[in-house]
């Protein structure tokens, strides 16, 4: 059992940090764009006149880093090599995402916006498994192009982890002989809408409400008549892109469905673990940051004449969190070594609880270490000229996005009380042949 990492995987470490240096640092510094990661961040981010959305010129930014990044062939890290990618694992990325965030606030990495040199794609993906022929052959060079981007519509205002009953319809409707679908119902959190040309909408076709089967994905122009963002909602860390959107009597030809017809929810789960695992060790890297951060200033700050770090009441609860992380550590790129391994639908059945644990772990760990943050940086650690402030409000979100942190604990229960998952089996043949000796004594 070797714990050391891929000598090609530490050289390509080295390679990130030697782009980052040459191109996105000199471009974070140039034209105050420093504004966007120092105490003026939210506000410079941020169009509060309009709504709440991030400022034109931020997202201009982010945009020039992913054409530089993929320029240099980082940003489509992860995808196929067919699609410009280099089959990135999810091992690799799952190192690599760690360290990126370990980086602390920066232009290489900033998840506020999903955003980073080394990207996630998830739409090319879900056109390669799902899409049709022409489907493919239109969107996954748009989305890589950036012509096409697309937004989902899952969570819908009354229901949120339970997808299985949401309220939208789709029924079939003939348009100027056109077989297609009307379309109604209201979606919330579809992130990104301002800039969508496409919603990935999930509506109910068939089925009863409950039901995993009978929920179906379209793809929806954004600019259909009909679709009308109704609000974006201001969240705990600004900007917003997170609308609730609503769609009435809205009209797709039938060649709009993405995947099965019925069966749209697997489309829906189809990148969930990879997600997962790396938001996890993202969240594992902001941590680890703020510990390194709270000691470097513990040994530099002297109240009463000695190093704050001398005190136990400060070294303790950052030993925790140190401790807590290097576990934490380990069990991501195990599980991350494992999803490498087996098919997706093998992770589901196998592996989705060790994913769970990792992720709802990982967000609750990097809150508690940007709160200790704070509270060994003092005054200032509050303030906004530390990151750590941003960082608890931006990881924050994770506990209960991508299935809350409730969501995941049940995942890992299922599993270990054998409602789901390999024990299933083994508990239910347990519990039979205790089932048989009761029997047996009673004759």
């Amino acid at each position: 059992m070797d714990f050391n990492l891929p000598q090609p995987l530490v050289d390509y470490l080295s390679e990130l940090d030697a782009f980052i240096e040459a191109e996105i640092k000199p471009l974070e510094a140039a034209d105050d764009n420093i504004r966007f990661f120092d105490h003026r961040r939210e506000w410079a981010r941020t169009d509060f006149e309009r709504g709440g959305l991030p400022r034109h010129e931020w997202e201009a930014l982010l945009a020039e880093a992913r054409r530089r990044a993929d320029r240099a062939g980082h940003f489509r890290f992860a995808l196929p090599r067919d699609y410009g990618g280099k089959d990135g694992s999810n091992l690799w990325m799952a190192v690599i995402r760690e360290h990126l965030a370990a980086k602390g606030l920066g232009l290489h990495n900033d998840l506020q916006n999903e955003h980073s040199i080394v990207g996630n794609q998830p739409f090319v993906l879900i056109f390669r498994d799902f899409g049709t022929p022409e489907q493919q052959k239109e969107f996954i060079p748009g989305t890589l192009e950036g012509k096409y981007r697309i937004t989902f519509g899952l969570t819908e205002p009354d229901h949120g982890s339970d997808a299985t009953h949401m309220e939208a319809r789709a029924v079939r409707q003939t348009r100027g002989g056109v077989p297609g679908w009307l379309i109604n119902g209201v979606k919330m959190w579809t992130t990104g809408m301002h800039v969508a040309t496409h919603c990935a909408l999930f509506a109910r076709t068939g089925g009863r409400d409950g039901d995993a089967a009978g929920i179906s994905c379209f793809l929806v122009p954004a600019g259909a008549a009909g679709v009308k963002v109704e609000e974006y909602l201001w969240t705990f860390n600004m900007p917003t892109d997170h609308p609730r959107v609503s769609f009435t009597d809205v009209w797709v030809p039938a060649d709009a469905v993405l995947g099965r017809l019925d069966e749209g929810l697997a489309v829906a789960q189809h990148f969930v673990h990879e997600n997962r695992i790396r938001q996890a060790a993202s969240s594992l890297g902001a941590a680890l940051y703020c510990i390194d951060e709270s000691v470097r200033y513990a040994r530099l700050r002297k109240p009463f004449g000695k190093p704050l770090a001398e005190n136990q009441a400060i070294q303790w609860p950052l030993v925790e969190l140190s401790t807590q992380a290097e576990m934490l550590r380990l069990l991501i790129r195990k599980t991350a070594w494992e999803m490498d391994q087996m098919s997706k639908p093998e992770v589901e059945k196998r592996l989705s609880d060790k994913v769970s644990m990792c992720n709802y772990w990982a967000n609750r760990l990097v809150c508690e270490a940007a709160d200790r943050a704070m509270q060994v940086h003092g005054g200032i650690g509050y303030s906004r000229h530390k990151p750590f402030e941003h960082i608890y409000r931006h990881h924050r979100r994770y506990r209960i996005t991508e299935g809350s942190e409730e969501i995941q604990m049940r995942k890992v229960a299922g599993h270990l009380f054998g409602f789901m998952g390999p024990r299933r089996v083994e508990f239910a043949e347990r519990e039979a042949g205790a089932s048989a000796q009761k029997s047996e004594r009673r004759v």
